[in-house]
C-alpha cells in the first residue's frame, strides 16, 4: 500500500520543480501553469470522500487497482503532452484525472493497513506508513530536480515502474476485499464534489483573480453553501449516507480532525514556499533546495514513529500537544532566521518543525480512523483526508495572497529607493513578484532600458525583500500550529476501543 501511494504523495510536489522548463518548451503562461499544478490538487480535495465511501462499497482492494490505474494512465498521457495550442487543455485535464485516481486510491490502502493490525499496534503501524508518505512529498523536488535535467516529461513517466511494482505487490499480498451491500448516496456525493471543488477554486484562484474579485468570493461562497447544504442532506439521509456526520459527536474525532486542518494549513505549503525561497534568497539549484527540504523531513521522521508509540501507549492527546507547541516554536524561529540567508543556520529551526508536524499527523490521523462507526474505515479516512487536502488548499491560497502583497510591497519601495518614476513602480514590481513567487524564476529582465537596468542591479535587496515577505508567511504557519494547540487542549485523552466487526480481512500484519 505505501508503494501504491507513493505517487500521490509525490506528485503533489513534484511538479512545481519541472514547471520553468514546462512553460518553456510548451509556451505557457504563468496562470495556466498554475492552473496544471492546482488541478491535481483541486480534484483530490473533492473526489477524496466519494473515494472512501467506494471503498467500503466495491471494496479496498478494487479500488486500490482502480486507483492505481487511472492514475498512471494519467501519468502517461501527462507526459506525452503535445505542444501546441490544445497543450494546456491537456495537461489540465489529466492532471484532474491524476487526482481522481489519487483520491480514489488513498483511503483504500489506508483502510487496508487499517483492518490488518489491531489498534494496540496501529499506532507505530500508520505511524510509518505517514511517515514515508510524508517523506515523499518532501522527495518530490529533489527527484523532481534530477529528471528534469533530463526531460520534464520524465517527472510523470516515473509512476510507471512505480505502478506495476504496487500492483503486483498487491495481488502478492492476496488482500480480503470485503464489500458492504449498501447503495451509493449519489446525491451527496455531488453536493460534496461541487462544493469541495468551488469552495478550494476560489482560494486557489485567489492569488490570480484577486481578493477583492467576484469571481473569487463567488466561488468560495458557493462552495461553502453546497457544503452546508451536503450536510443538512447527510442528516436526513434514512438509508447510507456517503458520509455518517454522527462520527463529529465523539469528541477526540471532532478534536483529531481540528487539528489535522490546523497542520495540514501549514505542512503542503510549506514545502512550495520553502523550495520558492530556497532558490531566490538563498540562490539554490533546484536540487539544493530540495535537500534543503530534507532537513525538515528528517524531523519529521523521527518524531512520526515517536507519535506512533506515544498513541499506543498513552494514546493521541500528548502527542498533539507536544506537536503543536514544537511546531508552533519551530515556524517561529525559522521565520526569524529567513533573513540570515543562510542554509547552515536555520536547519536545527527547520528539523524541529518537522518534528512538529510528524508528532501530529500521524496520531491524530489513526485516532481519527480508530473512532470509525462500525468499522467504516474507508468512510472515516475519506473525511480526514478530505479535511487535510481542504485545508492544505486554504494554506496555500492565503499565505501565497499573503506572500504576494507583502513582496509587491517591498519591491515597490526598492524601486523607489532607487529612482523608479511612481507610474512604473508598482507595475513593475508587480511583474518580478509575479515571475518570482509562481515560477521561482530569478532571472534579471534583460533589455538596455533605464527600468530593466534598475531592476537588474536591485536584484541583491530584491532578494532580501522576499527572505522578509516570506517571514510573514512562516509566522502564518507558527499562528495555525498554535491554534491546533488550543483545540488539542479539548482531546478527552484516551485511546479507542477495538471495532466488533472488521471492514477488510483479518489481522494478518
Amino acid at each position: 500500500m505505501m508503494f501504491a501511494v507513493a505517487m500521490t504523495f509525490i506528485d503533489q510536489t513534484i511538479v512545481s520543480i519541472a514547471a520553468p522548463d514546462i512553460v518553456a518548451e510548451l509556451g505557457l503562461s504563468s496562470s495556466g501553469m498554475q492552473w496544471v499544478i492546482n488541478a491535481y490538487l483541486l480534484s483530490l480535495a473533492a473526489f477524496f470522500a466519494l473515494g472512501g465511501r467506494l471503498a467500503d462499497l466495491w471494496g479496498p482492494r478494487r479500488v486500490v487497482v482502480a486507483g492505481t490505474l487511472i492514475f498512471v494512465i494519467s501519468s502517461v498521457l501527462c507526459g506525452c503532452v503535445p505542444a501546441g495550442d490544445y497543450a494546456l487543455t491537456w495537461l489540465i485535464v489529466f492532471r484532474t484525472t491524476q487526482g481522481l485516481g489519487a483520491a480514489l486510491l488513498f483511503p483504500a490502502a489506508l483502510a487496508v493497513v487499517v483492518a490488518v493490525f489491531p489498534v494496540a499496534r496501529r499506532g507505530r503501524a500508520l505511524a510509518l506508513f505517514f511517515g514515508l508518505t510524508g517523506a515523499l512529498t518532501a522527495v518530490g523536488p529533489l527527484l523532481g530536480g534530477w529528471l528534469t535535467a533530463w526531460t520534464w516529461r520524465s517527472i510523470f513517466w516515473v509512476n510507471v515502474p512505480v505502478a506495476i511494482i504496487a500492483l503486483v505487490l498487491t495481488a502478492l499480498a492476496r488482500i480480503a476485499d470485503h464489500r458492504r451491500d449498501e447503495s451509493l448516496d449519489v446525491k451527496g456525493a455531488l453536493l460534496i464534489v461541487a462544493g469541495m471543488g468551488l469552495s478550494v477554486l476560489g482560494f486557489q484562484q485567489a492569488s490570480s483573480w484577486g481578493w477583492d474579485s467576484p469571481a473569487t468570493w463567488a466561488c468560495i461562497a458557493a462552495g461553502l453553501a453546497l457544503l452546508y447544504a451536503f450536510c443538512r442532506y447527510e442528516l436526513r439521509v434514512t438509508g447510507h449516507p456517503l458520509i455518517n456526520l454522527a462520527v463529529f459527536r465523539d469528541r477526540a474525532f471532532t478534536v483529531d480532525a481540528l487539528v489535522l486542518f490546523f497542520a495540514m494549513l501549514a505542512f503542503v505549503p510549506v514545502f512550495f514556499f520553502a523550495s520558492v525561497y530556497a532558490q531566490v534568497s538563498l540562490s539554490a539549484s533546484p536540487n539544493q533546495a530540495a535537500l534543503y527540504l530534507l532537513y525538515f523531513f528528517i524531523g519529521f521522521a523521527l518524531a512520526s514513529q515517536w507519535g506512533g508509540r506515544i498513541l499506543d501507549q498513552r494514546g493521541a492527546r500528548p502527542a498533539l500537544r507536544t506537536g503543536c507547541v514544537l511546531g508552533a516554536v519551530g515556524f517561529a524561529l525559522w521565520a526569524g532566521k529567513l533573513t540570515d540567508l543562510s542554509m547552515h543556520d536555520q536547519w536545527p529551526y527547520v528539523a524541529l518543525a518537522g518534528a512538529g508536524i510528524g508528532l501530529i499527523l500521524a496520531p491524530a490521523s489513526t485516532d481519527a480512523v480508530n473512532r470509525a462507526l462500525h468499522a467504516s474505515y474507508g468512510e472515516v479516512t475519506g473525511i480526514t483526508q478530505t479535511v487535510r487536502n481542504y485545508a492544505a488548499s486554504v494554506g496555500l491560497a492565503v499565505f501565497g495572497t499573503i506572500l504576494t502583497h507583502t513582496m509587491t510591497d517591498r519591491v515597490t519601495e526598492t524601486l523607489r529607493s532607487r529612482g523608479v518614476p511612481p507610474d512604473a513602480e508598482h507595475a513593475a514590481a508587480r511583474d518580478v513578484t509575479e515571475a518570482i513567487t509562481g515560477n521561482a524564476d530569478t532571472r534579471a529582465p534583460t533589455g538596455d532600458g533605464a527600468l530593466a537596468t534598475t531592476v537588474r542591479e536591485a536584484m541583491p535587496d530584491i532578494r532580501m525583500d522576499f527572505a522578509e515577505a516570506n517571514q510573514w508567511v512562516f509566522y502564518g504557519m507558527a499562528l495555525a500550529l498554535a491554534v491546533g494547540y488550543f483545540c488539542a487542549l479539548r482531546h478527552p485523552g484516551g485511546r479507542a476501543a477495538e471495532p466488533t466487526t472488521r471492514a477488510v480481512g483479518d489481522d494478518r500484519a
